[in-house]
């Protein structure tokens, strides 16, 4: 529970920092609680001088429709978040829900994780083969979030395959949406 002493309602909604006053959830429940939230899988990329760099992410949100706005949230360790710096151009991969294997190579730390992997580089940003969707981003804003960093990108361009049924994360294992 957050606790808001002394501060006007509108404190949050100006994007001034609210800090809970005490923090009354364990870590392990805090990751056992985001874990069964179904969440999007995605890959973030990033190219600087023939160079593909890319990470798994499941924090990724649509926050704008005019202008065209994403938020994607990166370790602040990520070798795709220096090369986005670098470039302020990144890529969203969609995984289809048949792209498991690839989820998990981005997800771990290497060097080549595009090596045997189908993709175009689209005005120089990796476009993974076989996704639900694409979007390519200009970065519009980075700011701290933790032990993450968000950043904000301008929709550049962006493609949706009918066909291909988004992959999701949930309870610790990827899946897809299934209608009620």
């Amino acid at each position: 529970m957050t606790i808001m002493a002394n501060r006007p309602a509108s404190a949050a909604a100006l994007g001034r920092v609210v800090r809970p006053v005490q923090a009354t959830t364990p870590t392990s429940a805090f990751r056992d609680v985001m874990a069964n939230m179904a969440a999007p899988v995605s890959v973030i990329t990033a190219a600087h001088d023939g160079v593909g760099s890319g990470a798994t992410v499941s924090a990724l949100m649509s926050l704008s429709m005019e202008p065209e706005l994403i938020v994607v949230a990166l370790d602040r360790r990520s070798a795709t978040l220096t090369m986005i710096q670098r470039t302020r151009r990144f890529g969203v991969n969609i995984l289809a829900a048949d792209q498991g294997q690839v989820a998990m190579g981005f997800a771990a730390k290497g060097e080549d994780k595009f090596a045997g992997l189908a993709h175009t580089l689209e005005s120089g940003v990796p476009r993974l083969a076989g996704v639900s969707g694409w979007v390519r981003c200009t970065v519009e804003r980075i700011q701290p979030g933790g032990d993450h960093v968000l950043i904000s990108g301008l929709v550049e361009s962006s493609f949706h395959d009918p066909e291909r049924a988004p992959m999701t994360y949930q309870g610790r294992r990827f899946g897809t949406h299934q209608p009620c």
